[in-house]
């Protein structure tokens, strides 16, 4: 494990970052030219040798859910690719696609009532009728609810 004082020493080594004492003898490290209102690269530095980099939501790290990640068992290669990273995401501005995928099905049970599974957004809703019966996140979350109650599509 890295001490509070090598890891303070590869951190500061990115002159892009910014130092801010925080309270506890915690130290923050702000990238400024950021394009989001996120600054925090490294958060809560402690001298217990205890902190998080802010990793967004990459694939390769097991992040919370605000973005961090506890580099308290970091070695120096670790902590070096995720503060190059968490630069890069701060850098770099979100492109979207412009093709918007309309996912709609309708769901039908054996009384031959009909529901309908429209994406929407980040959202997948249940509609009966006009009606919003439901909300999920995920379309595997909606699935699961219509299966669970009797109802199937045509390709099920």
């Amino acid at each position: 494990m890295l001490t509070f004082e090598q890891k303070q020493e590869i951190i500061e080594s990115y002159p892009e970052l910014t130092k801010k004492e925080v309270s506890l003898k915690r130290l923050n490290y702000h990238f400024e030219d950021s394009l989001y209102d996120k600054k925090t690269v490294v958060y809560h530095l402690h001298p217990n040798g205890n902190g998080f980099v802010f990793v967004g939501d990459l694939k390769k790290y097991d992040s919370d859910s605000k973005g961090m990640i506890n580099i308290r068992e970091a070695t120096e290669a670790e902590l070096r690719e995720m503060i190059t990273d968490s630069i890069g995401i701060l850098s770099e501005e979100e492109h979207y696609e412009e093709e918007v995928l309309n996912v709609e099905q309708v769901w039908k049970n054996r009384e031959g009532q009909e529901l309908k599974l429209v994406q929407e957004d980040t959202l997948w809703n249940i509609y009966h009728t006009h009606n919003l019966e439901e909300s999920y996140g995920s379309f595997e979350e909606a699935e699961e609810y219509l299966l669970s109650e009797g109802f199937r599509t045509s390709t099920k």
